[in-house]
Formats: C-alpha cells, sequence, structure tokens
C-alpha cells in the first residue's frame, strides 16, 4: 500500500503534463512500515536524462541524481520508497522495458498522460521473483 497526498499526486500529474510528450521521472521520498505500507512525504522530479529520441517512450534517472536524491532523502531521515514516470499516450500500466528496470520492494507510480492532460494513477509493485507487476493501493494521506 502506497499513502500519497492528494497535492502529491497532483504534482505528479504536472510533471507529466508538463514534459509532454516525453515521459517524465521522479523519486518518491518517504517512509517503509513494517506492516508493508509506503508513506510518501515528498515527491521529487527528476530531469529524464534519456537521449531526445528515446524521451517519448523511455525515462532514464541518472546515478548521480539517483545519489543526489539519496542524499537528500537521508539528510532528512527518509529514504527512497519508489519511482514515479509518466506514459505518454498509454496506460498507466507497466511495459516491459518497466518491468526489466524495476527492484522489488519499491513503489512504481505510473501517470498516463493523453494529449498532454493526464488522467489515470496507478501504482505498481514488483514480485520478490522480478517476474511480474501487481496493482498497488494508493490511499491519500
Amino acid at each position: 500500500m502506497l499513502v500519497l497526498t492528494t497535492e502529491q499526486e497532483a504534482a505528479i500529474r504536472a510533471h507529466g503534463e508538463a514534459d509532454y510528450p516525453y515521459e517524465c521521472c521522479g523519486l518518491l521520498l518517504g517512509t517503509f512500515a513494517a506492516d508493508g505500507r509506503k508513506t510518501t512525504v515528498e515527491v521529487m522530479p527528476i530531469s529524464n536524462a534519456r537521449e531526445e529520441s528515446a524521451k517519448r517512450n523511455r525515462f532514464l534517472i541518472t546515478p548521480q541524481e539517483l545519489m543526489r536524491g539519496e542524499r537528500y532523502a537521508r539528510s532528512r531521515q527518509l529514504d527512497i520508497i519508489g519511482f514515479y514516470h509518466s506514459h505518454p499516450d498509454h496506460p498507466a500500466v507497466p511495459s516491459g522495458y518497466d518491468l526489466d528496470h524495476a527492484l522489488p520492494m519499491y513503489s512504481y507510480v505510473i501517470v498516463s498522460v493523453a494529449q498532454g492532460r493526464a488522467g489515470e494513477v496507478q501504482s505498481w509493485e514488483l514480485e520478490a521473483d522480478r517476474s511480474r507487476f501487481n496493482p498497488e493501493s494508493i490511499v491519500k494521506g
């Protein structure tokens, strides 16, 4: 279960619309609970570092940006609990590429952005054996 405020979801939607027709991406900073709940405290937008020709259907967070996010989270006594990105003109469902590049434990939030307008927002969790994504409920916090 992922706890996400209305404001945090609005920020993800706005980022997706601003970067359209390219994929946006960012970090979810927050806390892990023993019961599996992940509570988002802050959404951290990251610039998509993928080459121009691939930004329409791929995103890349550089190792330097990830380290910057980890240091910032640590300075606030938070963890990276997940990632978000947009799917321009596609559903908020993980692609095969998403599956190949995901890691268990994290939340993967996808916002569908159709013709520049954000639509459905879904969260996904990867199976421990990395075989597939499962839908993750989003609870408003």
